[in-house]
């Protein structure tokens, strides 16, 4: 019986979007511009997709990535020179231009339920960068880089770049790499805790893909309490993740999910003695 081959989803100009056995893969595919995230169809598909993937429940992980060189360049710096697209207006319109595109992004990626995975396969800078930190995990291509490198531009991270980054490295740390604007090689981001490994650039995919699906292959209602409760330690008490455990624990016990999984490891244990 042979496998069944993933199922290529359509509808989309800047994305490819394929699903295979509970793991979504959602390509950028805008190569000619480096993948830029401040840039329509791009920005407005990835925001719809993010919003919408949590209710099918047939996703059960995601990974995201580059097609072509680039992960993602950021914004678009010529669009930025020029004062098009979302900065081309006045200090009100700015404000709102970010607040409904790029911001908007981050927040619908950063609130996807099931475990997401950023596969670095290349450059990911500014805004690009900031979109791979939304993310819960990251591996990288030994051959990628990145970068907070806002103040290059004389701006400062507009989409929720210091947040992410503090979390990932701790505030000195996320000082420093905010104000210099540096460019990390894999393996300073790999030594940082940056991203979780380090992959040939033709193997990046697969690595990705297989960690998805050992995480697409658990319950998948423990493993979407679970992301919430993990993510919800950043942020608060011992106290508040304990009374926040108790009632999810509840509800899982009862769940046929949970059953499932306690008779195949009963089974495991039988088989071994």
């Amino acid at each position: 019986m042979t496998a069944p081959t993933p199922q290529t989803i359509t509808g989309f100009d800047a994305l490819t979007v394929a699903l295979d056995h509970g793991v979504l893969t959602v390509t950028l595919d805008r190569p000619d511009q480096r993948n830029v995230v401040s840039d329509d169809p791009l920005m407005s598909e990835l925001t719809s997709l993010a919003q919408t993937v949590g209710d099918d429940p047939a996703v059960r992980c995601l990974v995201l990535t580059g097609r072509g060189p680039a992960f993602s360049a950021g914004g678009n710096i010529r669009k930025m020179l020029d004062g098009e697209g979302m900065f081309g207006s006045d200090p009100a319109g700015i404000v709102e231009g970010y607040r409904t595109g790029v911001q908007r992004l981050v927040r619908a990626v950063h609130a996807i339920p099931v475990p997401t995975i950023a596969a670095i396969n290349g450059p990911a800078i500014g805004a690009g960068f900031d979109l791979a930190l939304a993310c819960d995990l990251r591996l990288c291509a030994t051959t990628a880089k990145v970068g907070e490198t806002f103040v290059n531009l004389g701006i400062v991270p507009g989409d929720g770049g210091s947040w992410f980054l503090s979390r990932a490295v701790g505030p000195q740390r996320a000082m420093e790499l905010a104000l210099t604007g540096r460019v990390l090689g894999a393996d300073e981001a790999l030594a940082l805790g940056l991203v979780l490994s380090l992959h040939d650039p033709d193997q990046l995919l697969a690595a990705a893909s297989e960690l998805a699906a050992s995480i697409a292959a658990k319950p998948p209602m423990a493993v979407r309490w679970t992301k919430q409760l993990v993510r919800r330690a950043d942020r608060a008490t011992l106290d508040d993740v304990l009374d926040a455990t108790a009632p999810l624990q509840a509800i899982l016990h009862g769940t046929a999910e949970h059953k499932d999984a306690l008779r195949a490891m009963l089974e495991q244990v039988s088989a071994r003695r």
